[in-house]
């Protein structure tokens, strides 16, 4: 499958990242398989290159490392701490790199920003140690942006991770502007407000600029709308299925719509 990707530059750094990237929630909390194996062969193949997971996740996390271990370099490897207390973090991001199979972690994240004032000193050690590239927060609700924005003040944050969509569209309303002035990268969750936006837009014909920008499918279509924010670096739609994994990475290609171009989609969306 030859695909040639959007990239875009993570601010600190200038490292150039694939703009889709692939999310493991509830999609990789299973055994591996031939076909989570086919998932991550279509990403790779297709250009991809961060995966996201959690230890939140259940089996997503050694289901990953599994599939990985011989290709590991191969992939910008995204995970997160999700409890309470500096010995405790510590202790859950070691097992972390074992489940992951590996001595380093590209970014580490502070999952729904849980003790993340505490978590930060530690991320800051392991960042200067060599264990992790680049430090991130993250949440799943708008709600707590407010929180959010504090934390990627903080100079030692190079990631923010949160929830955008044509649906729901808050973080346009200061976030991503904030993130863009203090050189934060920024990776989109939840793109389809975890399925159900796809779900209820199924048996919905395509808008007609859906043929401009060269669209098959609603999915292609909610990601274009999302990665025509220049502050976005990166998405991360989960999925299990490889016929929708090329699906998701053709959202990377070609033309991104214009302001009037992602009106038309969010109105069509909201429809």
């Amino acid at each position: 499958m030859s695909i040639h990707l959007l990239k875009r530059r993570i601010p600190r750094g200038g490292e150039l990242l694939p703009v889709i990237g692939l999310g493991t929630w509830q999609s990789f909390d299973k055994e591996p398989s031939e076909e989570l194996s086919k998932v991550l062969a279509t990403f790779y193949e297709g250009g991809g290159k961060l995966i996201d997971s959690s230890p939140m996740y259940g089996k997503s996390e050694e289901t990953v490392g599994s599939l990985i271990a011989m290709r590991r370099k191969d992939f910008f490897v995204a995970t997160k701490v999700w409890t309470r207390g500096e010995k405790q973090g510590f202790a859950q991001m070691e097992e972390s790199f074992r489940k992951l199979q590996t001595r380093k972690v590209d970014l580490m994240q502070i999952h729904n920003l849980v003790d993340w004032r505490i978590h930060l000193h530690t991320l800051r050690m392991m960042k200067e140690q060599g264990r992790i590239r680049y430090i991130g927060v993250t949440h799943y609700a708008p709600s707590s942006f407010g929180e959010l924005t504090l934390a990627i003040r903080d100079r030692a944050v190079d990631f923010v991770q949160l929830p955008y969509s044509a649906f729901t569209r808050t973080a346009e309303d200061g976030i991503l502007a904030e993130a863009a002035d203090r050189g934060v990268a920024v990776i989109v969750n939840r793109p389809f407000e975890e399925g159900a936006l796809l779900r209820r837009l199924r048996a919905k014909a395509l808008p007609t600029v859906a043929a401009e920008l060269g669209c098959f499918s609603w999915a292609e279509l909610l990601l274009k709308f999302i990665l025509a924010r220049p502050e976005v670096t990166c998405v991360i739609p989960a999925t299990s299925n490889p016929v929708h994994m090329r699906e998701i990475l053709r959202a990377g290609t070609g033309r991104l719509p214009d302001e009037r171009e992602r009106e038309s989609i969010a109105m069509a969306a909201r429809g």
